[in-house]
């Protein structure tokens, strides 16, 4: 995902990935500040056992997430979801069916008294090796 793509925005940049393949399945943004979080929620629902979920935030992860929102990312592994607010800085990867919650998770709160840019933390980023599935469930 990119801007030169021309397939990220503001909110929640997300892409699923086939957990066996490697494949890209679908990449999207949803825009958490004037958004409708309907949308993601159609995204997130129907996911199949085993599809990994890459989220990258920009600008704000969390003025429209409600219950539901946060209940599905924390079942896909997330540990900080729980915890955003608006203009945080979120980065994270999970997948359907974890049993753990993810080690692919970082996040920044937005703190004037902390922030590395005017009005917004620092930008994260995050590497490293994701296993991948030998069978699809």
């Amino acid at each position: 995902m990119s801007s030169v793509k021309d397939n990220v925005g503001r909110g929640l940049n997300i892409a699923l990935v086939n957990g066996v393949s490697g494949e890209l399945i679908e990449a999207r943004a949803f825009d958490m500040w004037a958004g409708d979080v309907n949308e993601l929620l159609k995204f997130i629902r129907p996911l199949h056992e085993g599809t990994l979920v890459f989220v990258a935030s920009y600008d704000d992860p969390a003025t429209k997430m409600n219950e539901e929102t946060r209940k599905l990312f924390s079942d896909l592994g997330s540990k900080n979801v729980k915890d955003l607010a608006f203009r945080d800085s979120w980065v994270f990867v999970g997948a359907k069916g974890v049993q753990n919650k993810s080690p692919f998770e970082q996040h920044v709160k937005n703190s004037r008294h902390t922030n590395k840019y005017e009005g917004w933390p620092e930008a994260l980023e995050m590497e490293g090796c994701i296993p991948r599935r030998t069978t699809a469930s």
